[in-house]
């Protein structure tokens, strides 16, 4: 991934072409992807100054970019006193710089209702897409299932879904919402949706689950976006679309190119994951808002140091930080915790207050039993995936495990702990035939990765 930042996008398409025996002409568009978001502050005036670079590198590429749900987060303290102001104040300098598409996820509506999020949203200046969520008092869609949007001399058809699971938006906008679910909805509306579309793209923020069950349902070359599960990769079905999810917390953004070969002229998506690094130049007047924000809506108890780390983590490794936390304190063999538990990474040396909860976004007790090592080392296996994760392993749950060194014995019994929220959902995260869970003496989860950090 370092090659990345040595090398403008051009050059690393072009490399990636030559190394492939492929002529190519130069990008006929760009397409700058990013799901759940979930007001990462410290990354999104690096985002727009990657915009601009990417503008001034090839100011003859249209671009334009597409936020798959979830840009909004309520748990984020500043976000919540000040309504989203410094998210709204990105949207709409992404709009004033290039089009800007919201499909909306299960995290849009933190501030307000649906109606006003949509209306402040397009106020913004974003163009506003999603197809299976409705309006129950009348039946009618918050906003249009698709669009149309032109680049250059290319025409795009966008289409958008969100999860049905009501459990994941937030309580008081529930009686809101009549979420139909994604994969009926999509089955019987992308074929003519998409049908004479020259290029279609979906924006799904309905999970890898239910994406994959759509695969057949849109034509082959589509270009789909997945969201909600905090996972990235790059997957090209075979004779279908191009599959990719852009993870989470603007850890990585995803670049999709429409590139034209020379030879027979025909056109492809590619899909480039970047990553974003603190170090990053940002975009000096969306930073500085940033800062004054911070510095005015911070109490003095979210500013105090409540530990401190050798070094920064990125959200995927301060994540298996958090879980290997777990499972040291309550003396587990294994510890497993939901990828969407956690959010931002941790800063280099002293950690406030605010920087933890925007790792550790929820709390709660953990839980624990004891089980085989046949079911342990099936369900282990299924955790961890990342970018390299094989497309055909993946089940659509994204799990992080920390697990003790050696192999798991079938018939040895293994301690095996967990979040209240896996417990409580244990069929759709731990399969069928869940162990019995129970609550380990009282621990939880922030208090076993404040301990980490003490030490």
């Amino acid at each position: 991934m370092r090659a990345v930042f040595r090398l403008g996008f051009a050059g690393i398409l072009w490399a990636c072409l030559v190394r492939a025996g492929v002529a190519a002409e130069a990008p006929e568009l760009r397409l700058l992807v990013i799901g759940d978001a979930h007001s990462a502050y410290e990354r999104s005036a690096q985002v727009l100054a990657r915009v601009d670079r990417f503008k001034a590198e090839q100011p003859g590429v249209p671009l334009a970019v597409l936020l798959n749900g979830d840009a909004l987060e309520y748990g984020n303290s500043v976000a919540r006193r000040t309504a989203g102001a410094l998210d709204f104040a990105w949207f709409k300098a992404l709009a004033a710089r290039v089009p800007t598409v919201m499909n909306l996820g299960n995290h849009e509506p933190e501030f307000y209702d649906v109606a006003e999020t949509v209306r402040r949203l397009e106020a913004a200046g974003l163009k506003v897409i999603s197809g299976n969520l409705r309006n129950p008092a009348n039946g009618q869609p918050y906003a249009p299932a698709t669009l149309k949007l032109t680049l250059g001399k290319r025409e795009l058809t966008l289409v958008g879904i969100t999860t049905d699971r009501l459990n994941t938006y937030r309580v008081a906008i529930r009686p809101q919402l009549d979420l139909a679910d994604p994969v009926v909805w999509g089955r019987a509306n992308f074929p003519a949706l998409l049908r004479d579309a020259a290029l279609p793209v979906v924006l799904s923020h309905a999970g890898l689950k239910a994406d994959r069950a759509l695969f057949g349902a849109v034509p082959g070359g589509t270009l789909f976006a997945g969201a909600h599960d905090h996972l990235r990769l790059v997957h090209r079905e075979p004779g279908g679309p191009l599959y990719f999810h852009s993870g989470s917390w603007l850890e990585t953004v995803a670049v999709a190119t429409l590139q034209r070969k020379a030879a027979d002229g025909t056109a492809t998506w590619q899909v480039e994951q970047i990553a974003l690094r603190p170090e990053d130049p940002a975009e000096p007047e969306l930073a500085r808002q940033i800062a004054a924000t911070l510095a005015q809506h911070l109490t003095a108890e979210e500013t105090t140091v409540v530990g401190r780390t050798a070094q920064a983590l990125s959200p995927s490794e301060a994540a298996a930080f958090a879980v290997a936390a777990a499972r040291t304190a309550a003396g587990a063999d294994v510890a497993v915790v939901g990828a969407t538990t956690f959010g931002a990474g941790l800063p280099a040396g002293a950690v406030t207050r605010f920087a933890f909860d925007a790792c550790v976004r929820f709390d709660g007790p953990l839980f624990a039993a004891e089980v085989d090592g046949a079911w342990l080392r099936r369900l282990v296996a299924r955790c961890n995936h990342g970018p390299d994760t094989p497309f055909a392993a993946r089940t659509g749950e994204n799990l992080v495990a920390a697990a003790g060194p050696g192999e798991f014995v079938a018939g040895r019994r293994y301690r095996f702990v967990t979040t209240d929220w896996i417990a409580k959902n244990a069929a759709q995260y731990l399969g069928e035939n869940p162990p019995e869970l129970k609550e380990a003496g009282g621990l939880r989860l922030k208090a076993a990765v404040l301990q980490a950090l003490a030490r």
